[in-house]
């Protein structure tokens, strides 16, 4: 018989690296021994989970036991050191496959490391293995499952990376966004994860779609920056492209003073109860002493939410158009390894024009420069994180038409990828037992900033049980 989920915000504790290091540097425990601790987590919770597609725990011990030697000397590489993480699917590792979640990438193993992972290893992090991506970072799911109940899904495109960490396997892992695929499953697996701004994390090879970003999923805010900043001193930016800059240390907690909620396209769909959950929240936020702004307070507020009133079909419609040639390509060499529902949105792609993508490219720089003339007017934009807490997904149905988001819904995220802007999503809300996040979202480069916030307001105001 199934359980009914019961993950409450307010007492869920999630694995935390941060947490342990005192310990290290004081000989009380070891990385090899927290290590053990995350594998035999690993082995309870992966045969329901299902978050790694390809792991190996003999290098992995080998890399903790050379870190545990690290802090008995007192010289580790930097403050993850010995760090178990997961890497996405989609990212490129020397020492694991990278199949991206597609029966026509099996056995694809190109034996180099993208420049992330390649700057995770020099800080000393144990990198355990790759874990799921829904197809080609697009919404066709993997077998993951959510780890506050396995009836529902865990999201998407970072699947396997928000599961391990709310599964409490690795206190962090790397996913990556171009619509909603970091916060949209942080969200639905109690994850804080961090979405940078554009171009501030040096994608390596993941250079295909203009709004693609990497970035962590951790249990804690201070291990989703320490990943964060570790691999953007040492891999920079894109081509082109300032890195994320920041203290070493999390950043100091900020009060915050005034906060624009903004409510989306997705402000219709919400259920009663993430609604009321949310709006719970806003009110604290207001006792707190922070002045709340909305659309009817302010014009500039406005003129923003009508920006993105379309940026669900924006997003969609500009990644799709960039991915065409190599999925098209892909399809033509390996026919039905290609589901029919990534086949479907590259046909629909192929049908776009020239003209009708740069249309949508000048919305999108419209948005954008109405996100940054709200630059002077509150700290912080505040959102939900996902419109509810995640769907139930059994599988497709044989005959009937394909469910278009079985990993769920990104319109809450739309806004963050189109404005290029930074987000942190927060695990705030308990909504009928499942988590339901909520994101601070900055102008472009206040990723640092937006992490101040977020520090101040998950101290100062309790989550909401709805």
């Amino acid at each position: 018989m199934a359980q009914t989920p019961s993950y409450d915000p307010r007492q869920f504790r999630a694995l935390s690296f941060h947490d342990a290091r005192t310990a290290f540097a004081e000989g009380r425990d070891t990385p090899r021994a927290y290590l053990e601790r995350c594998l035999e987590t690993i082995a309870e919770r992966e045969p329901v989970v299902k978050a790694w597609v390809n792991w190996n725990p003999a290098p992995g011990r080998a890399a903790a036991d050379e870190s545990t030697a690290r802090w008995k000397a007192g010289r580790p590489l930097s403050p993850i050191d010995g760090m178990p993480i997961g890497i996405k699917d989609l990212l490129e590792t020397f020492d694991f496959p990278t199949e991206m979640g597609c029966d026509a990438m099996k056995g694809n193993f190109p034996k180099r490391d993208n420049i992330a992972v390649h700057a995770l290893r020099e800080a000393g992090a144990v990198i355990l293995g790759k874990v799921t991506t829904a197809e080609l970072g697009g919404s066709h799911p993997p077998a993951t499952t959510n780890p506050f109940d396995p009836a529902r899904t865990a999201g998407g495109s970072s699947s396997g990376s928000a599961a391990a960490v709310g599964a409490r396997m690795i206190p962090a892992a790397i996913g990556s966004q171009v619509g909603g695929s970091i916060i949209r499953p942080a969200a639905y697996c109690g994850n804080f994860a961090l979405k940078p701004t554009q171009g501030a994390i040096n994608r390596g090879e993941r250079q295909a779609t203009s709004q693609s970003t990497h970035g962590p999923h951790a249990g804690t805010l201070e291990d989703m920056w320490q990943v964060a900043i570790e691999i953007a001193k040492r891999a920079g930016g894109d081509r082109g492209f300032m890195a994320l800059s920041g203290p070493d240390a999390p950043p100091a907690p900020a009060p915050l003073g005034r906060v624009i909620v903004l409510e989306t396209e997705g402000w219709p769909e919400i259920d009663a109860a993430t609604r009321s959950a949310f709006e719970a929240l806003v009110d604290s936020l207001a006792a707190a002493g922070v002045e709340i702004i909305r659309r009817r307070d302010h014009p500039l507020v406005e003129a923003l939410e009508q920006a993105i009133a379309q940026g669900r079909a924006l997003c969609g419609a500009i990644t799709a158009f960039e991915n065409r040639w190599y999925q098209s390509n892909l399809i033509r060499e390996h026919g039905n390894g290609v589901s029919e529902r990534a086949r479907t949105i590259v046909e629909k792609a192929m049908k776009m024009t020239v003209p009708e993508y740069e249309a949508l490219l000048v919305e999108r720089r419209i948005a954008q420069t109405r996100h940054k003339a709200l630059a002077g007017v509150a700290d912080a934009v505040l959102t939900l994180s996902c419109p509810g807490p995640a769907p139930l997904w059994g599988g497709d149905v044989p005959g009937e038409p394909l469910k278009p988001r079985p990993t769920g819904d990104f319109v809450f995220n739309a806004p963050s990828s189109m404005l290029f802007a930074p987000s942190v999503t927060m695990p705030m809300l308990g909504v009928g037992g499942l988590p339901v996040g909520v994101q601070l979202v900055g102008q472009q480069h206040e990723d640092a900033r937006m992490v101040a916030h977020a520090r101040w307001l998950t101290a100062t105001v309790e989550p909401v049980v709805g």
